[in-house]
C-alpha cells in the first residue's frame, strides 16, 4: 500500500466510520466490528439472530442529523408520521402509533436513551454526542416486553474518557439554520471520569405564513445537555451516571388549505418539551457465578402541543371558523431493571448452557390538561420477571430461547366521570436456531411473540351520550398479539471487506389494533377511537450491504420489502377521498387485503464514500420510499419519491469542514396527510369539499460545518 493509500484509508476512518485499518495482519484496511449493546448480552451484529441496524456516531455526522428522524431512512422497513415540528412517532414493518391527542397510546416502538425510557416522546431524540443508535425490527417480547411489539430503538451516547477530549462543533445552513455544540471529557481522578455535551439548535423552519408575514412560524429552538459520570469503583465494579436535559420550544405551523409551504394561520402552534431525566447504570462481576447488571432511570417531560386547527385567520371568508387545540401533557416515569448473566463456572450442562435471568419494573404516570377544559389522568406499572438460555447443541448449532412474563395495572379516569382500571398477564418470548456455517457466517430461523396492552377509549365514551352510533362494546380494546417467524443469513467476507445480513419474515397478528371513526350526527363530525381487527399479515424482506471495494472507496445499501395487509377487517365507518361526502355517512368498508398506513411496499439507501484526495472525502446517498396510506380509516396517501444527498468533507490536523446537502433535487415529499369530508372539512372557500392535506418533509437544504478539536 503506497503512502496516498494509506491516508486516504485512515481519512476514511475517522471520517465516515466504514474503515479499520491494520486489522489483519497484513495491514490490509478492513470493515469495523459492530457491537449491539441492547440486547440481553452484547453481541456482535453479525452474530445476533435478528434484523438490526445500528449508526455509529460518524454515519450520524456524515448526514448532519441533529435528531432521530433525519436517520430512520437509512434503515430498512422503517418510516415515521410528523404532524408536529419533528417525527414524534415511529413505524417499524408497517406497525406504529402515528399521533396521539385525548387518549393514552399504548407505544408499538420503544424508544431507550442511554437506558431511559423516550418511547412517544420523539424530541427527546436528539444525536448530540451521540455514540451508536441501534434499529431492532421484530418484536421485543423477551427483552423489552409491552411496548415493543413492533420493535426497539436503542440510542447510546459517548462514554467517559481517560484521556482529555474536548471539541467544538459549528453549523450554518438555509433557513436561518445555526447549530453550536461542545464536548468535555477528561479523567478527574484514577477512578473517576466525566464528560459533558450541550448543543443549542435554532432554525426558521421551512414554511412561511404569509398572513403574519413570518418565515418561523414552523421554526425549531432546542437546548440540549448532557453530562455523565463513570466511576470504576473497583476492578469489579463500575457505576455509570447520566442526567440529561431538553428545552424544545419549537413552532407549528405546517399545514395550508392549498398544499403549498405557505400558511394562512393568525395563531400558529406550537410544539414544547421540556424534560430532565438521569439512569444509573451498575455492572459488577465480583462473583465467580454471575455477572450483575443493573439500570435504574427517571424521566419527567413536560409537553405543550398546540395548533390552529382552522389553519386561517378572522375574515379569511364569511362562513369561516375560527378555533385552536391545546393538549398540556406531563409525563413520569421509572424504571428498574436488574438481570444476572452467567459465567463459566455457572453454565448448566458442562458448560454448554449460558443464561440470563431478570426482573423489570416500570412506573408511569401521565396527566392531560386539554384547552383548560378537559383534563385526564393515566397510570401504568409494569412488572415482568425474564429470563434467556443459549444451549450449544453442537459445535455448529446453537439454541437460543427466552420467554418474558409481565403483569401490567393501567388506571385512567378524567373530568367526564370516566374512570377505568385495566390489569393484564403478558408473555412473549423468542426461539431461535443459530446455524454457524464458518467463522463469519450465520444462519438462523427465529419464532419471537410480542404483545401490545389493550385499553380504553376514553374520548369515545365521553361522547357517547351525543352520538347515537357508538356502540359500548368500542368503548375498549384487547391486547395485540403478534408472532414473527424470521429466517436469515448474516457474515462477513474477502477478508472482512464485505459485509451483509439479509432476511425474510413473516408476521401474524390477532386483535390488530387500528384507528376507526364513527359518524356523529349531532354536529356532522366523525369520533375516533381504537378498535381490533379480526388480523393482520406481514411479509417482508430486509438486506444491508457495505462493502470496502478499495481503499479509496466503500459502498453501501440497504433494503426492504413489505407486504402489511388486514385480514378479515370491516370498519365501523369510513370516509373514502374517491367519494363525494353528502352528510351521511359511508357504509363500512371490507378492508380484507388493503395495506397498513404508513407501511411502504419498498424502501431503499445506498450510497459510496470516496477519498478524492488524501483529506478530502465525498459521501453520496440515494434514499427512497414507496407511496403509502397515512391512515386506516381514510385513503389518502404520499406519493412515491427519491432524496439526493451529499457530503464533502475536509480533514485538517485537529479540525475539519463539511460542505453538504440534503434532498439536492428539492423533492416535495409528504410525512403526514389527513382527509377531510364535506361538512366537516376545513376551507371555506371551495364549500368545505372533500379534500387532502398533507405535511411536507425537509426541502432541499444546504450547509456547512466546522469542527475544531484541541
Amino acid at each position: 500500500m503506497n503512502h496516498f493509500k494509506k491516508i486516504s484509508a485512515v481519512a476514511l476512518t475517522g471520517c465516515l466510520s466504514a474503515v479499520q485499518v491494520g486489522a489483519a495482519e497484513t495491514g490490509d484496511p478492513a470493515l469495523e466490528e459492530v457491537i449491539v449493546t441492547s440486547q440481553l448480552r452484547a453481541v456482535n451484529q453479525l452474530e445476533m439472530p435478528g434484523s438490526v441496524s445500528v449508526l455509529n456516531n460518524t454515519a450520524i455526522a456524515a448526514r448532519s442529523a441533529a435528531n432521530l428522524e433525519q436517520l430512520l431512512g437509512m434503515a430498512p422497513n422503517v418510516n415515521l408520521a410528523s404532524g408536529a415540528s419533528r417525527g414524534r412517532f415511529v413505524q417499524i414493518r408497517g406497525i406504529g402509533e402515528r399521533s396521539q391527542f385525548i387518549d393514552p397510546v399504548n407505544p408499538s416502538v420503544g424508544l431507550l436513551i442511554d437506558g431511559i425510557d423516550f418511547s412517544g416522546l420523539g424530541l427527546a431524540a436528539s444525536t448530540l454526542d451521540m455514540e451508536q443508535v441501534e434499529i431492532l425490527r421484530g418484536p421485543q417480547g423477551t427483552l423489552y416486553g409491552a411496548n415493543a411489539l413492533a420493535g426497539l430503538i436503542s440510542m447510546t451516547s459517548a462514554a467517559p474518557s481517560s484521556d482529555p477530549v474536548a471539541r467544538v462543533s459549528a453549523e450554518l445552513a438555509e433557513y436561518n439554520s445555526r447549530m453550536l455544540s461542545a464536548v468535555s471529557s477528561n479523567a478527574l481522578t484514577d477512578k473517576l471520569s466525566y464528560r459533558l455535551a450541550a448543543r443549542k439548535q435554532q432554525s426558521d423552519g421551512y414554511m412561511d405564513n404569509a398572513y403574519l408575514d413570518r418565515s418561523d412560524t414552523n421554526g425549531i429552538d432546542e437546548t440540549v445537555m448532557r453530562g455523565k459520570l463513570r466511576y470504576q469503583v473497583s476492578d469489579d465494579l463500575q457505576l455509570d451516571f447520566t442526567t440529561f436535559y431538553l428545552d424544545a420550544d419549537n413552532g407549528y405551523d405546517a399545514f395550508s388549505l392549498y398544499n403549498t409551504r405557505e400558511t394562512l394561520s393568525d395563531q400558529p402552534g406550537w410544539d414544547r418539551q421540556e424534560t430532565l431525566a438521569f439512569s444509573l447504570k451498575g455492572r459488577w462481576s465480583g462473583s465467580d457465578y454471575f455477572t450483575l447488571e443493573s439500570t435504574l432511570s427517571a424521566a419527567s417531560s413536560d409537553t405543550e402541543y398546540g395548533y390552529d386547527e382552522d389553519w386561517t385567520y378572522v375574515g379569511f371568508h364569511p362562513d369561516e371558523y375560527s378555533s385552536t387545540d391545546n393538549y398540556l401533557r406531563d409525563r413520569d416515569n421509572l424504571s428498574a431493571d436488574v438481570r444476572l448473566l452467567s459465567t463459566d463456572a455457572s453454565a448448566l450442562l458442562n458448560g454448554r448452557i449460558h443464561w440470563v435471568a431478570g426482573i423489570y419494573f416500570r412506573d408511569e404516570s401521565e396527566s392531560l390538561e386539554r384547552n383548560q377544559t378537559f383534563s385526564s389522568a393515566f397510570d401504568t406499572q409494569n412488572t415482568a420477571i425474564y429470563g434467556q438460555l443459549r444451549t450449544a447443541l453442537s459445535e455448529k448449532f446453537d439454541l437460543v430461547t427466552g420467554l418474558r412474563f409481565e403483569q401490567r395495572d393501567a388506571d385512567y379516569s378524567d373530568s367526564l366521570a370516566v374512570d377505568s382500571s385495566k390489569n393484564e398477564d403478558l408473555w412473549g418470548g423468542n426461539l431461535s436456531l443459530e446455524y454457524h456455517h464458518s467463522d463469519n457466517t450465520l444462519i438462523y430461523a427465529t419464532v419471537s411473540r410480542g404483545y401490545k396492552a389493550g385499553g380504553i377509549n376514553a374520548s369515545l365514551i365521553a361522547a357517547a351520550a351525543d352520538n347515537p352510533n357508538i356502540d359500548s362494546a368500542q368503548f375498549e380494546f384487547d391486547t395485540e398479539h403478534m408472532l414473527n417467524y424470521e429466517l436469515g443469513i448474516k457474515g462477513a467476507w474477502l477478508e472482512n471487506r464485505l459485509q451483509a445480513q439479509l432476511a425474510a419474515f413473516f408476521q401474524d397478528r390477532s386483535d390488530v389494533q387500528a384507528k376507526q371513526s364513527v359518524f356523529n350526527p349531532s354536529d356532522f363530525s366523525f369520533d375516533e377511537f381504537l378498535t381490533n381487527a379480526a388480523a393482520g399479515e406481514t411479509t417482508g424482506v430486509e438486506i444491508e450491504v457495505n462493502y470496502l471495494a478499495s481503499d479509496t472507496l466503500r459502498l453501501f445499501a440497504a433494503a426492504g420489502w413489505l407486504n402489511a395487509e388486514f385480514a378479515d377487517f370491516i370498519t365501523s365507518s369510513h370516509v373514502d377521498a374517491r367519494d363525494d361526502y353528502s352528510g351521511i355517512a359511508l357504509d363500512p368498508v371490507d378492508m380484507d387485503g388493503r395495506d397498513l398506513a404508513h407501511a411502504p411496499n419498498y424502501q431503499f439507501f445506498t450510497g459510496a464514500e470516496i477519498a478524492l484526495l488524501p483529506q478530502l472525502i465525498l459521501r453520496l446517498e440515494i434514499e427512497g420510499k414507496d407511496d403509502f396510506y397515512f391512515s386506516n380509516s381514510h385513503d389518502a396517501k404520499s406519493t412515491a419519491y427519491e432524496l439526493f444527498n451529499t457530503r464533502l468533507t475536509y480533514l485538517g490536523e485537529n479540525w475539519e469542514l463539511a460542505l453538504w446537502g440534503r434532498n439536492l433535487t428539492d423533492e416535495d415529499y409528504t410525512t403526514r396527510g389527513f382527509y377531510f369530508s364535506n361538512q366537516f372539512g376545513n376551507n371555506p372557500a371551495n364549500g368545505y369539499a372533500p379534500e387532502a392535506y398533507y405535511q411536507y418533509g425537509e426541502p432541499r437544504v444546504m450547509g456547512i460545518t466546522g469542527t475544531y478539536t484541541f
